[in-house]
């Protein structure tokens, strides 16, 4: 039996059991020195059949924790009001944010169009990935205008989430004004941070959200994983 061969029966072995519901969505594969022994390969063979299952959206790797079952898409609703948290425990999911970057600089004339600000005018940055049970959906940026929110970073470090940030900076609620949705495929970078193989398809969102009065608080990008998310578009 050649090779190939060999690596695609191992896959189409692991697919059958997580079909038939031996591994779960969200469960932890064996290591692959285990399922290395189990099937008599080498690593290498393995690693070619776990990225054919990684490659179908079956699986995906958490750095330095494994491989697990990917777990059905999280329906996100895409509406005038969006929260993360509030998204995810309606489905029956955990909400986690991993925080990767704050900081204060210029904003670029995007950045200052968007916010309504004057060109280099400073604005606050917040970066991070969404987490569903332990599991990575989307790397976000979001960018604020500085001299509106003085504290906002210490507030988003403390609480992870903008709404919550926002409120304690004198805007409890706020709307999006415009979202524009473009299917991508994932750079290295991204790929990384999604446990995704590169190229994988991603779809972005950039996002203006207002407060009550129509004055812009928030100029967002979000990156979902492709397999991962459902976004559902909703009136309200």
């Amino acid at each position: 039996m050649g090779r190939n061969a060999v690596w695609t029966s191992i896959a189409a072995t692991l697919t059958g059991e997580i079909g038939a519901g031996r591994y779960r969505p969200g469960d932890k594969l064996p290591t692959e020195a285990e399922l290395a022994r189990r099937f008599g390969v080498n690593r290498h063979t393995l690693r070619r059949a776990l990225a054919a299952l990684a490659g179908d959206g079956l699986i995906h790797t958490r750095r330095g924790a494994g491989v697990y079952v990917a777990a059905r898409p999280t329906d996100y609703p895409i509406g005038r009001r969006v929260r993360f948290h509030q998204n995810l425990r309606a489905a029956g999911q955990t909400p986690e944010k991993k925080l990767l970057l704050t900081e204060t600089r210029n904003a670029d004339a995007r950045e200052a169009e968007a916010l309504a600000r004057p060109p280099g005018a400073a604005v606050h940055v917040y970066e991070g990935v969404s987490l569903a049970d332990g599991a990575p959906i989307a790397l976000f940026r979001s960018v604020f205008p500085a001299d509106r929110f003085p504290g906002l970073l210490d507030a988003l470090t403390e609480t992870r989430s903008v709404t919550a940030a926002l409120a304690r900076g004198g805007v409890p609620d706020y709307t999006r004004a415009s979202t524009r949705l473009t299917a991508k495929l994932a750079s290295p970078t991204q790929a990384l941070h999604l446990a995704l193989r590169e190229g994988a398809p991603i779809l972005r969102a950039v996002a203006i959200n207002v407060d009550d009065a129509g004055r812009p608080v928030e100029y967002g990008h979000t990156w979902f994983a492709g397999d991962r998310v459902t976004l559902v578009v909703t009136p309200d």
